[in-house]
C-alpha cells in the first residue's frame, strides 16, 4: 500500500503535536504535584482542634483586611455565621478534619476544595453588603444537603448597635 508523501508529513505532524501536549501535561503534573496550587500548607487532619492555626475559628480584623478561619467537617462548616467588612480583602483559610468538602460562597467567585491534611486559601473582597450563602459543593456523605453557612458582609454588629444607639442620642 502506498501512502502519498503529503499524507505521511501529516501524520508525523499529527504524532509530533501528541507528543508535545502529552510531555507538556507529564511536565506540569509533575512539577505541580508536591504542592498542588490552591492549597497553601499542610496540616495533620487528627490534630486540628489544637493547632495554633484553627484553634479559635473566626474573623480576626485588621487594618483594611481580614482572615476568616474556617473548619469543615460532616456535615458543618465552623463557625457557621461570619461577619467581615465590606470593601476590604478577605482572606479566607480552610481545612477539614474527616473527609475531602467544597467551600463555595454563592453569587461569588469563591470556590475552593477543602482538602484533610491542606489549608486551602483564597482571598475575596465583598463589594457590597449583605448576606451570602456557603455551601459544601463536594459530596461528602447522606447530610451533605445540610451542610451550609453564611457570610454576612457589612458593619459587624457590636458596630451597628453602637451607630443606632448615637443616633437614637443625637436625635431630638
Amino acid at each position: 500500500m502506498k501512502i502519498d508523501r503529503y499524507a505521511k508529513i501529516w501524520m508525523w505532524m499529527g504524532a509530533v503535536m501528541v507528543a508535545i501536549f502529552l510531555g507538556v501535561m507529564i511536565a506540569i503534573t509533575t512539577a505541580h504535584a508536591i504542592h498542588p496550587p490552591s492549597h497553601v500548607e499542610t496540616i495533620d487532619p487528627t490534630k486540628v482542634w489544637d493547632d495554633a492555626r484553627f484553634a479559635e475559628p473566626g474573623v480576626t480584623v485588621g487594618d483594611n483586611k481580614a482572615e476568616v478561619r474556617l473548619i469543615s467537617q460532616m456535615y458543618a462548616f465552623l463557625p457557621a455565621e461570619i461577619e467581615v467588612p465590606s470593601n476590604v480583602p478577605v482572606t479566607f483559610r480552610v481545612t477539614s478534619v474527616d473527609v475531602i468538602h467544597g467551600f463555595q460562597i454563592v453569587g461569588t467567585n469563591a470556590n475552593a476544595t477543602v482538602v484533610p491534611g491542606y489549608v486551602s486559601q483564597f482571598t475575596i473582597t465583598f463589594p457590597h453588603d449583605g448576606e451570602y450563602l456557603i455551601v459544601c459543593n463536594e459530596f461528602c456523605g447522606i447530610g451533605h444537603h445540610g451542610m451550609y453557612g453564611k457570610v454576612i458582609v457589612g458593619k459587624p454588629q457590636a458596630e451597628a448597635e453602637a451607630v443606632a444607639a448615637l443616633n437614637q442620642e443625637v436625635a431630638p
